[in-house]
């Protein structure tokens, strides 16, 4: 934005240094609300549901969100986001196996939309969450036996797979921090390859995962 002008097409020092002052002034951050009832919730310490009719997530309250943990609550429109992360470290894809799933780049997850009834396979680009065609019988060949993917719950949950000297590891997630790793990558990535600053951000996120991961597989939750 420019400073005011004066009659004679000058800008008038003392409004310039006004505005300077103005955008230099740090701003205040914006404040996190539920997106169902607006109650102010903490950055970074809230819960998300899943808009299963817009296919988008809205920022929640604890309350709101156990809520929506009743099955058939708003007729199923929200789903409630759960919190478990887990890991089958025995079920290990090689590179034939990544190769049938036709992902460009060396993460990517997949979640079934139960409105669809299928899988959809995404994977992080410098344009945000690009979709990968995938069919049935290649998630049945590539995927279909690991443990987690019979604990997929539809809408909330992911399989996050990350391809690494050869082999790619799978983990089931919230699918919010899939969408979370997405805004991180688009912000981050440079060139060809996604630079070194993205680099490092993807193995911090997936030591951060690694963290949070159970060490055995639990059983499908009530």
């Amino acid at each position: 934005m420019s400073a005011p002008m004066t009659r004679a097409g000058r800008r008038t020092p003392a409004a310039g240094v006004h505005t300077l002052r103005r955008f230099a002034a740090p701003r205040e951050p914006r404040q996190e609300r539920c997106e169902l009832c607006g109650v102010p919730v903490a950055e970074g310490n809230h819960r998300h549901l899943v808009d299963t009719e817009q296919r988008s997530l809205a920022c929640s309250c604890t309350p709101c969100a156990l809520l929506f943990e009743r099955p058939g609550a708003a007729h199923g429109r929200f789903l409630s986001v759960p919190d478990r992360y887990l890991a089958d470290h025995d079920h290990r894809l090689d590179d034939n196996a990544w190769e049938l799933l036709q992902i460009p780049v060396s993460v990517a997850f997949f979640f079934r939309n139960a409105a669809l009834d299928r899988l959809v396979a995404l994977y992080p680009s410098p344009a945000g969450a690009t979709e990968s065609e995938l069919d049935p019988s290649t998630w049945q060949t590539v995927l279909g036996g690991s443990r987690l993917s019979g604990l997929l719950e539809p809408d909330v949950e992911a399989l996050l797979l990350r391809r690494s000297e050869g082999r790619a590891e799978c983990y089931l997630v919230p699918i919010d921090i899939c969408y979370e790793l997405v805004g991180r990558m688009r912000l981050l990535w440079q060139g060809f390859d996604g630079g070194a600053e993205a680099r490092a951000d993807l193995r911090a996120f997936f030591e951060h995962v690694e963290r949070r991961t159970e060490a055995t597989v639990g059983e499908r939750r009530p």
